[in-house]
Parts: C-alpha cells; sequence; structure tokens
C-alpha cells in the first residue's frame, strides 16, 4: 500500500496548528543516559494541551474542515486522551463533539472531556461497541467523524511532534513512540524519515497488546490481543492505512512486559520529575532495558506520549 500521507501534509499541519498548541520541551537526565547506555532526548508531549500528543491531529482535524461541515460537528470514539484533544479542538472552534467511551475508560479522562465539553455517550468495552455507537451518532447528527489514528489529517498532526525534536536535537540514531492504532507511529515515521533517512524507527508496546508487533511480522493485520494492560491507552488495533506506513517506514517493534512499564513510568517519575501515564512509559522502556542493540552512547529520541493518570490509581 503506498503511503497516504506525506511530509508535505505534516509540514502544513504544523503551521496550521501551532497557534493552537504548545511547543512542548525535549528533556534529558545523566542518570537515565547512565541507566540506559545511551544519550536519551526525551519530546515532554505529557506537558501539551489536554495532557498528551492528540491534541495535534485532533486540532489538525478539526481546522481542515470546511466551514460546512465544520458546524455540524464531530464524532469519535476513544479511550480518553483522543476524546479529551477532539473535545478541546471542537470547543476552540465553536462546534459540538459528540464522544464515545468504553465503560471502563479512566474516570480522570471522563472528565477531562466533560471539561472541555464533550458530549460523552458511553459504551461497552469492545472495539465493536465503540464502531457501532459512534455510527449511530453520525447518523443522528450529520456530524463528521474523526477517527482517533484512521485519518489523514489526524496522522499529519501527530507527525508534527516529531517535526519539532529532529529540528531541536539533529543526528538522532533511533526515535521510539508507543503504538497502538498507528496514528501517532505513522506520523513520527513520516516526518523522521523526511529529515533524517538514516534514523531507526522503533514502535514500542506492551506484550499484553502486541498486535502491531504481530502484524509487521506475518504481513497482515491482526486482532488485538485479549490480555489487560496497564497502558489503557494502546489497546487500539492497526487500520489498512496505518499498517501502510508502518510497514514501510518502521524498523521495529519492541514489546515490554507490564512490570517493566511501571519500572520505566517510575523510572521517569523519579528521575524527571515528571507526570507520565503507562502509555508514555512504554516508549522509555526499551531504552532504558538497553534493548535497541545500540552502540554505547547512541542518541535516543523518545516521544512522551502523555501525562494523564489517575493519582489515586498509581502502580507503585
Amino acid at each position: 500500500m503506498p503511503v497516504d500521507v506525506s511530509f508535505e501534509d505534516v509540514r502544513a499541519a504544523s503551521g496550521r496548528i501551532a497557534p493552537h498548541i504548545h511547543r512542548t520541551p525535549v528533556l534529558t537526565s545523566e542518570l537515565l543516559d547512565e541507566m540506559a547506555g545511551a544519550r536519551l532526548f526525551f519530546k515532554c508531549e505529557n506537558f501539551q494541551k489536554t495532557g498528551s500528543f492528540k491534541i495535534r491531529g485532533a486540532t489538525n482535524a478539526v481546522l481542515s474542515l470546511s466551514e460546512d461541515d465544520a458546524k455540524r460537528g464531530v464524532v469519535t470514539h476513544s479511550s480518553g486522551n483522543h476524546a479529551a484533544a477532539l473535545s478541546r479542538a471542537a470547543q476552540g472552534r465553536g462546534v459540538p463533539a459528540w464522544i464515545v467511551m468504553p465503560s471502563n475508560a479512566p474516570a480522570v479522562k471522563k472528565a477531562a472531556v466533560r471539561a472541555y465539553g464533550g458530549q460523552i455517550t458511553e459504551c461497552e468495552p469492545t472495539l465493536a461497541a465503540r464502531d457501532s455507537t459512534a455510527q449511530e451518532l453520525l447518523r443522528r447528527t450529520g456530524a463528521s467523524m474523526i477517527h482517533p489514528y484512521d485519518n489523514r489529517e489526524v496522522i499529519a498532526g501527530q507527525g508534527t511532534a516529531a517535526m519539532e525534536l529532529l529540528e531541536e536535537i539533529a543526528d538522532l540514531d533511533f526515535i521510539l513512540a508507543p503504538v497502538s492504532g498507528g496514528g501517532l507511529l505513522s506520523g513520527i515515521s513520516i516526518s523522521a524519515k523526511a529529515l533524517n533517512p538514516k534514523i531507526r524507527v522503533v514502535g514500542c508496546e506492551p506484550k499484553n497488546a502486541d498486535d502491531a508487533f504481530r502484524s509487521l511480522a506475518s504481513g497482515k493485520i491482526e486482532s488485538a490481543a485479549k490480555a489487560e494492560t496497564i497502558a489503557d491507552g494502546l489497546r487500539a488495533t492497526l487500520c489498512p492505512l496505518t499498517f501502510g506506513i508502518l510497514r514501510e517506514r518502521v524498523d521495529q517493534i519492541e514489546t515490554v512486559s507490564e512490570d517493566e512499564i511501571v519500572g520505566a513510568m517510575r523510572a521517569l517519575w523519579e528521575r524527571l520529575k515528571i507526570v507520565v501515564e503507562p502509555s508514555g512509559a512504554v516508549a522509555a522502556a526499551p531504552a532504558l532495558l538497553g534493548r535497541l542493540g545500540a552502540a554505547h552512547g547512541a542518541r535516543v529520541g523518545i516521544i512522551l506520549s502523555g501525562g494523564n493518570v489517575d493519582l489515586s490509581e498509581l502502580p507503585f
């Protein structure tokens, strides 16, 4: 499948969304470098508006709608971060947002959606229930579907995170990002390979939700794993659009256990003094565990995708 999103789309998204998002900082830690045996550069999307990278793609998608389409509002399904991001992006344009969320989505993420004006419809925690509920809302409202990752404008918006990182930190050997439905990793890979063709793009996911690893190994989209994972934002499966992009541009997928996710999360909290959610810690874990097969002192960029954590449910 040919890549359906270009680096020019990412550049256009960057200009479109710049007034509406933060240019997030890049943090470093000598202690974490020693642990990893590499130079680590953390792109802190946990400091982004709505607490995650998702505002990039959601904003680009909402701002790309025509006036006629925008006034009818937007619909999506999401476990949390895309839901909050789309709600805020819609609020910024003055249009309604109808959000389908699984009943087991974290309370902190439901509260964020409501705070940004999103109208929540809960469903059973299955992909089939999400899809069917979203389709009913689309029929009832006439709104536009802004899928969390199966959307060209969303992918282009997510790619701006890597574009910013590589503009600030040159000559990275690796760039790591979590993978779920593949929107972030697709955008990251498009930007990274355009700006530095020699860079190795690494997707990171829980062993309990390793469908991207299995899909790239088998050459076809594999179904989601049924096991639970603490990384609640990484439960989606690839779509044909993201699968095609990842097959062409991603060099490897690394999987990590639940204990390794918690260990990476704790290391980031303790050493960087920042709040990182489990899904974001997944991207740091392979580097901190020395699993990249990199030469000592390799330069590694890591996308910390979000920081939306229910502080009453910490795993440590």
